[in-house]
This record gives structure tokens, sequence and C-alpha cells, in this order.
């Protein structure tokens, strides 16, 4: 912007933003919706680096890359024709995450909300994938009686 199209034209006075008050009047909102523009967010708890910042990138993500790497070796095995040890190398490396996220105090990008909120999910969708990968046909490893029949309910 060019201190030209700063200046006022002819026959028009300059306008200045309103003073703001200092001390506690300035903390005092007019509205109580969000702004529109975000500053800054929040890091989830124990977002913080899993290794020193001098460390290279992928170091201070090791626990992301850990699970991520399980679950990547699940779909290449999965890709290979063995389905159920790939989908429990899956739920595995969920599991693994659930237990990363609970255990070290700073995991880097693995945490993504709370604690609680990340072992949580981590830990169902892991104990799902195993339980549904174990109950898989043909010739499942477990069976439950009950899901069956609500599995026969449903689908009559």
């Amino acid at each position: 912007m060019t201190a030209e199209a700063s200046e006022p034209a002819a026959g028009e006075q300059r306008q200045t933003p309103p003073a703001r008050p200092s001390g506690p009047a300035r903390l005092i909102r007019k509205s109580r919706r969000f702004p529109l523009i975000t500053r800054d967010t929040a890091r989830p708890e124990g977002g913080g680096r899993a290794a020193p910042g001098a460390a290279p990138a992928p170091a201070r993500q090791w626990p992301l890359l850990a699970v991520m790497g399980g679950v990547g070796l699940g779909l290449l095995i999965v890709a290979l024709d063995a389905f159920r040890a790939g989908t429990v190398m899956i739920g595995l490396s969920l599991l693994a995450g659930a237990f990363i996220r609970w255990a070290l105090p700073e995991v880097g990008m693995l945490a993504v909300r709370s604690r609680f909120t990340d072992m949580l999910t981590y830990g169902l969708l892991g104990a799902a994938i195993v339980l549904l990968s174990l109950m898989a046909q043909p010739d499942p490893w477990v069976s439950i009686p009950f899901l069956d029949d609500v599995v026969h309910f449903t689908v009559r």
C-alpha cells in the first residue's frame, strides 16, 4: 500500500480508530460471539515433542510413526491375501497407540484430543478391529454365541 492511497481525498476527513482503553476495561468484550479470526489454538494434553527439538523430525514424532507403521504393515499383509493376520496387526497397532498415549507424557502428533479421549478412541477401535478379525468368516478363531444370535436376528 502506498502513501498516496492512505491519504484522504480532498474534502474528506481522516478517520482515526477509537482509542483502546487500558486496564480492566480492555478485557470486556462487546459480544459473546467467537472472534472471526482465531489467533491460536490450544495444544492437546501431551502434544509436545516426543524427543528434543534438536532431533530430526521423524525422531520427534516416533510414537505416531510407530502406530502408522504398524497399520501400514497390517494393510500390506491384507493386500498379500492374509486378511485375518493383517487386520489383527492393524488392531494391535491401535491398541499399542492407546498404550503409548497412556504411558508417555509427550507423544507429539499422536495426541489429537485429550489423553482420556485419545486412549478411549484408540483402545475401542483397536479392540473392535481385533475382535471382528478373529470372528470373521470362514473358520472364525473366536465364536461369541450372543453375537451370532444378534446377527441372525437382524438378517432375518
